[in-house]
């Protein structure tokens, strides 16, 4: 039997939105490539995350068609998820590198660096209602990231992404997009993202970045 938990990741401060995650708490209970790829594309979420080993935080995070070196939905729920048994992380160690991991209210943060985030495009838009216009997903190849500034002043961001890879045609929240993003603008961001959801990052002296939000376990 394999134990999965099922969150909501990046939710608005309504308590709505999230990108759904899957975890597997005891990733011995697959330990094969092959099983954890057919497990990832039989859930469909945009991302399910195995945990390997809890001492050190190491972490195998896969899409429905792919492993993924780096990811933000995951490690944020993932790292909420062990706050909530009694155990909170400091460290999480996906392929990419070690991600530093903090806690401040109901706010859950992981911090790593852009050059960790897949290939990836991001593409301005005039407005907020010119990103909401766009189908689901936009004509073209490649990982999209179309956004627009709401206050442009106070960091607010509208933010769509569009996988385009076949599996998830809309990914409702995505911290590696928003890392990438606030890299390239240099400033910390509040993004709206998908149909309710809250992403918030912050740039570090070192350079590094941290995304954070709220974590809800989904109900059926």
């Amino acid at each position: 039997m394999i134990e999965l938990d099922v969150l909501r990741v990046f939710c608005g401060p309504d308590g709505g939105g999230g990108n759904p995650l899957g975890v597997v708490r005891d990733g011995a209970a697959v330990p094969d490539a092959a099983g954890r790829a057919a497990l990832a594309a039989e859930l469909g979420f945009s991302e399910t995350v195995f945990l390997d080993d809890e001492a050190r935080g190491t972490v195998d995070i896969h899409t429905p068609s792919s492993r993924l070196p780096f990811a933000g939905h995951p490690l944020v729920g993932l790292a909420w998820l062990l706050r909530s048994l009694g155990r909170p992380p400091r460290t999480l160690r996906p392929p990419a590198g070690a991600v530093e991991v903090g806690f401040e209210g109901d706010l859950t943060w992981v911090r790593g660096r852009a050059a960790w985030v897949p290939a990836r495009t991001t593409r301005r838009h005039a407005s907020a209602a010119e990103v909401d216009a766009l189908p689901a997903p936009p004509p073209g190849e490649g990982w999209l990231y179309a956004w627009a500034w709401q206050d442009e002043a106070a960091g607010v961001v509208r933010a769509r992404g569009f996988p385009r890879r076949g599996d998830v045609a809309e990914d409702e929240a995505t911290g590696a997009a928003a890392m990438l993003l606030t890299h390239e603008l240099g400033r910390p961001l509040d993004i709206g993202q998908g149909t309710g959801s809250q992403i918030l990052t912050r740039v570090h002296p070192d350079g590094s970045i941290a995304v954070g939000g709220r974590v809800r376990r989904r109900t059926p």
